[in-house]
């Protein structure tokens, strides 16, 4: 089963995350085969940019809890989108949450529907928000994230372009994408791949300098009592013992 759909318009690789029954967690499987998409998106020279978009009305929920991928899995596929030499797209137009912001986060532009939800719902199951903070810190409102990444509330397309999360939310998602791709296809190849470095250059001395130590904090979370309560409650549907 395809897990990732691929279309092609004019030069723009459209990549669709496609296991709407698990509100496209990110499985290992599901990881897999977006990296391999991307990397064929890399080597493609037709290929001059690309949107990442999904199916169903969830763009990610975050990690698959019943098969999650390994943290350096992930770790690789975020740094694999900044690193890309072309301009990635986010094309949201539902739910986002936890390890799906990351996703977002990584991507060069971020636009979404107004009618998206977003939130850090790592700490609500005894984990944190630990390897999607490589691309979310250096892009986003620090005081913001301190609340959201905290509480776990959700927010709202407004709030979540306020605090540079998206860059741009609409009522008609594709309205707001048409000019940016109008833009992309009149760029240089070249241009575009030179300017994308310029732009990443910070994201990229997170990877460098942050990787290790939060991929083994995110695994020794994930193997503690109160990640195993926390996972073991949100596929009961409970609450947690802890909340009060």
């Amino acid at each position: 089963m395809t897990l990732v759909g691929r279309t092609r318009a004019r030069g723009v690789e459209t990549l669709s995350l496609d296991s709407p029954a698990t509100r496209n967690a990110l499985s290992a499987a599901l990881v897999g085969e977006l990296a391999d998409a991307l990397t064929d998106c890399a080597k493609d020279t037709d290929v001059r940019a690309v949107v990442l978009t999904h199916t169903g009305n969830t763009f990610c929920a975050g990690a698959d809890l019943r098969d999650p991928p390994p943290p350096d899995a992930l770790v690789a596929l975020l740094r694999q989108i900044v690193e890309l030499r072309k301009p990635v797209v986010a094309r949201v137009t539902g739910h986002v949450r936890a390890g799906g912001l990351g996703l977002l986060a990584a991507c060069d532009m971020a636009l979404a529907s107004a009618d998206a939800t977003f939130a850090f719902t790592e700490v609500r199951i005894g984990v944190a928000p630990a390897v999607i903070s490589l691309p979310l810190l250096p892009r986003t409102d620090p005081r913001a994230l301190a609340r959201y990444y905290l509480t776990g509330e959700r927010l709202d397309a407004a709030e979540a372009a306020r605090i540079g999360l998206l860059t741009a939310a609409g009522d008609d998602v594709d309205a707001v994408l048409s000019p940016v791709l109008d833009g992309l296809r009149r760029a240089a190849p070249q241009g575009l791949a030179e300017t994308k470095a310029l732009l990443t250059a910070k994201v990229l001395e997170a990877f460098d300098r942050d990787a290790a130590d939060l991929t083994a904090l995110s695994a020794r979370l994930f193997a503690s009592p109160q990640a195993r309560e926390g996972m073991t409650a949100f596929l009961e549907r409970r609450d947690p013992t802890w909340v009060l």
